[in-house]
């Protein structure tokens, strides 16, 4: 097997927190011409590293990160160094992991909402209307970035709907960018491969 041929086959991995989201992730990451694939959101950090991923993408989730019981994540993945996209729960999976706040604030989002993109959008929106129709399904939000992230866009009920940090290269969104119901969804997900995770 050619280095060439080995690299192509370095998976991104869909982290599956439920509801069917993973499998529509996983296609769009396809239809953008990157091999992917599912794994459950119990896999360990070993697990997820033997893999030798060239990126993460954590899916969305029915459940709210505060039930008992909810579908959590190895942290240690967090440490591994692989370029990672949250994607609603697992935006909030990972704000929590990594030191920001989740909070239930009553102010729920469902369906179309009018989001504003901040600044330049970073890495994650560039190249996007910086207002923008995305499609929302949550009670919880992120009320705070982890330290040492941007804040990339924001709704009216949602301050933090988007962050990144291009250091670490570590993104998420709380809206649903797999859907056809987000105008720039598919953007977002090709400028987390290609241009954060800088896959060809």
């Amino acid at each position: 097997m050619t280095e060439q041929t080995e690299t192509a086959q370095r998976p991104v991995l869909v982290v599956d927190f439920g509801a069917q989201y993973a499998q529509l992730i996983a296609r769009r990451v396809r239809e953008a011409g990157v091999y992917s694939e599912i794994v459950p959101h119990t896999a360990t950090a070993a697990e997820i590293a033997a893999k030798n991923p060239v990126g993460l993408i954590l899916s969305g989730g029915p459940s709210s990160v505060y039930e008992p019981g909810a579908p959590a994540l190895d942290t240690g993945v967090f440490d591994l160094g692989v370029p990672t996209l949250g994607i609603c729960y697992g935006f909030q999976v990972m704000a929590q992991a990594l030191g920001g706040e989740v909070a239930n604030t009553g102010l729920r989002e469902y369906g179309a909402t009018d989001a504003a993109v901040e600044g330049d959008g970073g890495v994650l929106l560039a190249g996007q209307p910086l207002e923008q129709n995305v499609w929302m399904s949550h009670g919880d939000q992120v009320s705070r970035a982890p330290e040492g992230f941007e804040v990339l866009a924001s709704t009216r009920a949602t301050p933090v709907a988007a962050f990144g940090s291009d250091s670490r290269r570590m993104y998420g969104v709380q809206w649903h960018p797999e859907v056809k119901h987000t105008d720039f969804g598919q953007k977002v997900i090709e400028n987390f491969l290609h241009r954060a995770a800088g896959l060809p």
